[in-house]
């Protein structure tokens, strides 16, 4: 093979490389970061509880130059991450930092209204075996009632049945973001490493 064709085949392959890998890259966009967070539906009988949306308020130093994690979230008792936005922020880098974004404010809304559900499902529990026992909301000593860990056990049996369907489908989100999130990561770092290169190579060149 003379060495013009081989160069020719070459630069052939590398082309269409960068063809496959932009239509990859397209596909798996629109397949992990356009799609939402698809719940179970809801049962007709059933009230929809819904807590404050957004993630804490926490706000790191304006100089800082890092990512930074805040207190719990009062609702989701989840921690958020406050993202870093640099000067020279690139357009992948952006792409995954709005991500990772994203699935911050989907997980924290999630787990927020579910404590909600959860908290609100447990003290009509309470009451109604309180109720069902002749019982008040209150001791004698004033104290407030509760019940045994046997009689929680069949609320909390019940609870995660009820939502066992809505779960499944969080993790089926969860996985599918993050494995979009870790294929932007090792997009980013690919594009930083092979930037890295061109700058050493155009030192060389001077």
């Amino acid at each position: 093979m003379l060495p013009c064709a081989a160069g020719a085949r070459g630069r052939g392959a590398m082309v269409a490389l960068r063809a496959g890998k932009k239509s990859l890259f397209r596909a798996l966009s629109r397949s992990f970061v356009c799609r939402g967070c698809q719940l179970a539906p809801e049962r007709g009988a059933e009230r929809r509880d819904t807590a404050p949306s957004g993630v804490s308020r926490f706000c790191p130093p304006r100089k800082s130059c890092h990512d930074w994690i805040g207190p719990p979230d009062k609702y989701s008792n989840l921690r958020p991450v406050h993202f870093y936005i640099p000067e020279n922020e690139s357009p992948s880098e952006q792409k995954l930092r709005k991500l990772r974004q994203e699935t911050q404010e989907w997980n924290q809304q999630f787990w927020a209204n579910q404590n909600l559900t959860f908290s609100k499902e447990k003290e009509e529990f309470i009451h109604s075996r309180l109720k069902t026992k002749g019982l008040g909301l209150r001791t004698e000593s004033g104290q407030k009632a509760t019940l045994n860990a046997e009689e929680m056990a069949d609320f909390y049996k019940e609870f995660l049945s009820k939502n066992f369907q809505k779960h499944m489908y969080y993790n089926r989100d969860w996985y599918r973001r993050n494995f979009a999130i870790t294929f932007f990561m090792g997009k980013v770092a690919l594009e930083r490493i092979w930037n890295k290169l061109k700058q050493k190579q155009k030192k060389s060149n001077n």
